[in-house]
């Protein structure tokens, strides 16, 4: 597995545009994995934040067990990029994409989670076809109720079902608790990684006296990986945001604005009414979705006044105190997203930088692959 740079920009891209400040993307990486070994806890990163091998290897790298992936497409990008050691995080059903699933089993290694029959006899039929088990992990609902089983009898007796099937290997455990997003600070979020590790032990504790190993469980997102000292009994975490960092952890408490290393670059272009000024960004550059503990759609960089009111498609909406504040026709501006995970996704390249200067545009390998 390798990556190539390209060429050395010498001049400044068009705006809107999205880019990494690498030494800041390197820092992150470089303190969440100090601070999981300094705890005994294994990360596989979650991907779809950054959708590019330049970032997977940088994780790899620095000690990463592999990669975590959403979609089938994903895991395909980057088995062909040459990364043999993935965890599809989502269910897979229906045939097309079992026959993807096959595909990738003969490859490389390749996990999967299940919540239901189908799903797990689906993946069952793959191991069986193949030869070899498929390993699984059962989903636990983290508390958001978008899938998984239910703690207590329903994933007990979900496991002791899945004996009946050839094909898989149960490694153990995975939940998602989302929403720990809503916590508003460090001490809630300390509170959240407590509650979502006392359900998880209590759901393993079950498992184990039904006869399961329960070799993995897999929890967690960025806050409960950086708080992972209170994440007892986990052995895994998908921690994805983190190496970029967003509006949603700075409100959290869990970054700062210079920890954040994605931005957007936005160019102002009008200025309609005193206090009123629009940028060249709009939701295809930025997101429309909202931070959990503020309004607005970003922090612009330097500007605490100025708030990101609204977003069209193609314009984002400024509004300030024309009193404390002057913005000008053609002046440049960064804004930190709210939600990094989106912004990838919206371009076929982000440009790293060193100290302000764009040296090396940066593919972006899975963009659209969401299905």
């Amino acid at each position: 597995m390798t990556h190539q740079p390209e060429p050395l920009y010498r001049e400044t891209p068009a705006t809107p545009y999205a880019f990494v400040d690498l030494d800041t993307v390197e820092r992150n990486i470089r303190r969440m994995s100090d601070k999981l070994a300094q705890y005994g806890i294994k990360h596989r990163p979650h991907i779809k934040t950054h959708k590019s091998l330049r970032f997977a290897g940088m994780q790899l790298a620095a000690g990463a067990v592999g990669i975590t992936v959403a979609k089938l497409s994903e895991a395909e990008t980057f088995a062909d990029l040459g990364i043999d050691d993935i965890l599809i995080a989502f269910p897979v059903i229906g045939e097309r994409n079992l026959e993807r699933l096959e595909r990738l089993h003969r490859r490389i290694t390749v996990a999967v989670t299940v919540d239901s029959w189908e799903g797990a006899s689906g993946v069952s039929a793959v191991g069986d076809r193949s030869g070899k088990p498929v390993p699984v992990l059962i989903e636990l609902d983290g508390g958001l109720h978008r899938g998984g089983r239910q703690p207590g009898k329903d994933i007990v007796d979900f496991a002791l079902r899945l004996r009946e099937l050839p094909g898989i290997e149960i490694e153990g455990l995975m939940a998602y608790f989302g929403l720990i997003y809503r916590s508003g600070d460090p001490a809630a979020v300390a509170a959240a990684v407590r509650s979502e590790s006392e359900m998880l032990g209590r759901v393993v504790a079950d498992l184990r006296q039904a006869g399961f190993a329960v070799n993995t469980v897999s929890s967690g997102s960025t806050p409960t990986a950086k708080m992972c000292e209170h994440a007892a009994g986990v052995t895994e975490v998908r921690a994805g945001n983190y190496i970029f960092n967003d509006v949603s952890a700075v409100q959290m408490g869990l970054a700062e604005e210079a920890d954040c290393a994605l931005r957007v670059a936005a160019t102002v272009v009008s200025l309609p009414l005193p206090g009123m000024a629009t940028i060249d960004a709009g939701t295809k550059a930025l997101t429309s979705d909202r931070a959990h503990h503020g309004d607005g759609f970003g922090i612009v960089v330097g500007k605490p006044d100025v708030a990101i009111a609204a977003l069209n498609e193609e314009h984002g909406m400024l509004r300030f105190d024309p009193e404390q504040v002057s913005l000008s026709i053609g002046e440049r501006i960064e804004i930190i997203p709210n939600h990094s995970c989106v912004i990838p996704n919206l371009n076929d390249a982000i440009y790293g930088v060193r100290n302000g200067v764009v040296t090396e545009r940066i593919k972006v390998d899975a963009r659209g692959c969401n299905y």
